[in-house]
């Protein structure tokens, strides 16, 4: 049965502020009980968001396709998997939804609910850093959705664990979970100027990734979308599956 824009919006919403909730919250988490150990408390951060991810794609990308991530909705738009109204209606779900996370997150751990970011991340390497991140995130979801559909979840959980490891950004990946993040002051911060360079770079690998996706495996095996078709990923029947189209990150 096909989901309605509704059902795919909660499953977005849910699915997005949990995420938010994880990243921050498993942040706040590891550096109390990291005895000040940066790698330890990164440790646990990557751990629980990659974790997080595997179950939250598996849960909502039949629904929604777990999206959670501005780029990869964008990037379903430009393939023609889905409407202009659905991808816009997306991506404002998402990035209300991504700051409720961190509120939630914030009440959990009994600190204040908005605390503006004052982690610096700037510069060519942190800008560099987003666009590769975010490269790998969306050429993970495109090739895995044409080659192996099924796995899309543990290859999405796997890459977010391993590039909050190799990019000096530690891969956030996604418009609206930077943009929540400068709300808090946490392990997970950044601050609110330095949201248009991780925004800019994210956008740029986006755009690598699907021209890269395109070389590599062909255009999209969908037709254009209209507004009432149902733009989550289905078990395949004789076409490439598209069970799971997530998002990740962070």
């Amino acid at each position: 049965m096909q989901a309605t824009l509704l059902q795919k919006l909660t499953a977005e919403f849910i699915g997005t502020s949990l995420l938010l909730a994880t990243v921050v919250g498993s942040g706040i988490m590891g550096v109390e009980l990291s005895a000040g150990n940066d790698g330890v408390a990164l440790l646990a951060n990557a751990a629980a968001t990659a974790g997080a991810l595997y179950v939250l794609i598996v849960l909502f990308g039949p629904i929604s396709g777990a999206h959670f991530n501005p780029v990869v909705t964008l990037a379903m738009r430009a393939r023609g998997e889905m409407s202009s109204e659905a991808a816009a209606s997306y991506i404002v779900v998402q990035v209300g939804a991504a700051i409720v996370g961190v509120v939630l997150a914030h009440a959990m751990f009994g600190v204040a609910l908005i605390q503006p970011g004052d982690h610096v991340r700037s510069g060519g390497s942190q800008w560099l850093s987003e666009a590769v991140a975010t490269f790998g995130l969306l050429l993970t979801i495109l090739l895995g959705i044409r080659h192996r559909p099924a796995a899309v979840p543990a290859l999405v959980a796997c890459y977010i664990f391993a590039a909050y490891w190799f990019t000096a950004s530690t891969s956030f990946a996604n418009p609206a979970v930077t943009v929540a993040r400068a709300l808090t002051r946490t392990f997970a911060g950044i601050r609110p100027d330095d949201i248009p360079g991780f925004i800019v770079a994210q956008l740029v690998g986006a755009l690598a990734a699907l021209a890269v996706s395109h070389v590599l495996a062909g255009p999209s095996v969908e037709g254009p979308a209209t507004s009432t078709q149902n733009q989550s990923l289905r078990p395949a029947t004789k076409r490439v599956s598209r069970e799971f189209s997530p998002s990740a990150r962070r």
